[in-house]
């Protein structure tokens, strides 16, 4: 075979297998093809967001938090599943904001799984303002969005992150305060997965875990955001739980 032959078929090769993933791996806007994409949703607030990008950049696009570990991890081991990663959390949301979001940003994308990590706004919320300390609100709303997504997306698999957080500073300063206010909403997270027949992800405990192996602040650097070691210890119990329940992402 002629030398230029060989090194054209040599480039040819290489231009394949450089091909990026499709851009419905990203992109809830973009149709995935002939078959349907298995879709995980990732809602929540700013430990969700990770400072994702708002635009269709598939470099930005998932943030840099658990969620971008998740979806790069499965995408790069299955990239045949056919899997779509898509995520819509909101730095500052409460229960109540993704409410109001719901329908476009949730239910309109039919997700296969609808991942939700929401709550320590709402603790910070009602110590501030010194309302609702029992979290009543924050169940009832929970409640309220659960059955309007079970009802809509009947098929979908419920996987519900616990609220957590670390004593470090500024929450170290309001720790008698914050544990039982957190411990309420854990409790009720935990029931509503019950109720929902959802995957529970405990995180409180992974990170009390960890904290035996390095101080706090290594895991959470203010008592509430996870710091990328954090980041990955997440990625890792999410996937060790939703493993268990969905054979596409184990």
């Amino acid at each position: 075979m002629p030398l230029t032959r060989r090194l054209f078929l040599h480039q040819a090769t290489l231009a394949t297998a450089a091909l990026p993933l499709p851009r419905h791996f990203f992109n809830e806007n973009i149709p995935a093809g002939d078959g349907q994409p298995f879709t995980v949703l990732f809602q929540g607030d700013s430990i969700t967001d990770g400072n994702r990008g708002r635009t269709d950049d598939p470099n930005h696009i998932m943030g840099h938090g658990y969620a971008f570990s998740i979806a790069s991890r499965l995408g790069a081991d299955y990239p045949e599943r056919n899997l779509r990663f898509i995520n819509k959390g909101i730095s500052g949301n409460t229960i109540t904001d993704l409410a109001t979001r719901w329908e476009t940003e949730a239910l309109a994308l039919k997700p296969d799984v609808v991942s939700i990590l929401v709550g320590v706004n709402d603790v910070l919320f009602s110590l501030r303002n010194q309302q609702d300390p029992e979290g009543s609100g924050f169940g009832e709303h929970y409640s309220t969005l659960l059955t309007a997504t079970q009802r809509a997306l009947p098929n979908a698999v419920f996987v519900l992150g616990e609220p957590f957080i670390l004593p470090v500073d500024p929450v170290k300063e309001n720790l008698s305060a914050w544990q039982p206010a957190v411990a309420k909403h854990q409790t009720i997270v935990r029931n509503l997965a019950k109720r929902f027949n959802a995957v529970f992800v405990g995180y409180q405990q992974v990170f009390q875990d960890a904290c035996k192996k390095a101080p706090a602040d290594y895991w959470i650097w203010d008592g509430i955001h996870p710091t990328v070691p954090g980041h990955e210890l997440m990625a890792r119990e999410w996937l060790r739980q939703v493993g268990k329940r969905v054979p596409q992402l184990r």
